[in-house]
Formats: structure tokens, C-alpha cells, sequence
């Protein structure tokens, strides 16, 4: 009688087990988010007060210009030398992200005067920033992080809705966090009014 030629030897089933396990632990590897260079694309742990902020190289655009080639990009390290209040943002154009930006640029002559300069982030579009900034003449740049990767690094995606969580970071001239805020309200006074307290505690 001849073997057939689907018949396998019992090492060849073991090697072939071995593969499959291999297989499914890579799979299981890519769905809980974790690449190859050992970071977890799942939203991290938020940097603590006293952390040094982590540094982001991301597009952006102002009122007049959309900065997209690599060399044009913001990067936190840029910002040394002036205090940064990082916002994170859901979307251009809704009401609540509306009412935020407009208070930052109401305030931002008052911030600026305490040495501070706003970088703004979500993950809409360089083209969707620069449309939003000029109906709303924003003097801060709006920074493009479509893949969420700096929203991640901060703690501040939300995961289930696809969108970024409204959260504020305050981040000194050294690049330290000095204070931070998971839930920052878009109306809400008292949320504007710690931040400015938080500020003025670094001149």
C-alpha cells in the first residue's frame, strides 16, 4: 500500500505545532498593540508631574501656512526656553473644541505674558487645522497627530470613540511637566483660572 502523501511524520507534526504556536503568540502580540521596537501603541500611562515630557515631531498648521515636510515640523524640544500648555483636543469644528480654542486665543496675549506659547493637537488634518484656524484667527499653531501615537505617549485617547480626551499639560522651559489635567472642561472658569495659577507659579 502506498504512504499517502498527506501523511505526516510525528516530528513533522510537532514542527508544525511549533509554527502555529508561533503564529498565534504574533498575533496576539500585534492585537494587544504591542511593535516590534517594544512600545505598546495602546493609550500609555500619562507623564506624572516632575516627568520630562515626551518629545513629538508632528505637522501643523497656522492661520497662514500648513507645515508638513519633515524639517518643518513642531517638535516639543523646539519649545525650550518657554513654557508650553499642550491641549489636547477631540475634533476641528465641533462646539465644545470650538469654545476651547476661542478661550485660549482670547487668553493668549495674558499667557504670552507669562511666557508660555499654546500647541494645540488632534487628529484631524494639517488641511482641517489651518481652515479651523483662520475662521477663528487662532495665533497658535493646531498640530496634526492622525495616528494618535503623541496622544498615546500623553495618555490622552480614548480608545473606544477614536478620538482624542479634552486634556491639558503644562510643560516648563525645561521640558518638565509641572502640572496636568485629565479632564479639562471646555467651560469651565475654574479649569482656565488653575491653569493661569499653574502658569504664574513658574515665572
Amino acid at each position: 500500500m502506498k504512504t499517502s502523501p498527506f501523511k505526516l511524520s510525528r516530528n513533522s507534526w510537532i514542527s508544525l505545532a511549533g509554527v502555529t504556536l508561533f503564529i498565534i503568540a504574533c498575533l496576539m502580540s500585534v492585537a494587544s498593540g504591542v511593535r516590534a521596537d517594544g512600545k505598546n501603541d495602546a493609550a500609555a500611562v500619562p507623564p506624572k508631574i516632575g516627568d520630562a515630557a515626551p518629545d513629538f515631531s508632528l505637522p501643523y498648521a497656522t492661520q497662514e501656512k500648513i507645515y508638513l515636510k519633515p524639517e518643518e515640523r513642531m517638535t516639543l524640544a523646539s519649545m525650550r526656553g518657554k513654557n508650553v500648555i499642550l491641549a489636547f483636543y477631540p475634533a476641528d469644528w465641533s462646539g465644545g473644541c470650538t469654545k476651547e480654542v476661542c478661550t485660549l486665543r482670547d487668553t493668549f496675549a495674558e499667557l504670552s505674558k507669562l511666557n508660555a506659547t499654546v500647541l494645540a493637537i488632534s487628529g484631524d488634518y494639517v488641511f482641517s487645522h489651518q481652515e479651523w484656524a483662520k475662521f477663528h484667527k487662532l495665533q497658535f499653531p493646531l498640530l496634526s497627530d492622525h495616528d494618535h501615537k503623541v496622544a498615546k505617549l500623553y495618555g490622552s485617547y480614548n480608545e473606544a470613540y477614536g478620538f482624542n480626551n479634552r486634556t491639558i499639560f503644562l510643560i516648563d522651559k525645561n521640558g518638565v511637566v509641572r502640572y496636568s489635567n485629565l479632564a479639562f472642561k471646555a467651560g469651565d472658569a475654574n479649569d482656565y483660572n488653575k491653569l493661569k495659577e499653574e502658569l504664574a507659579k513658574l515665572q
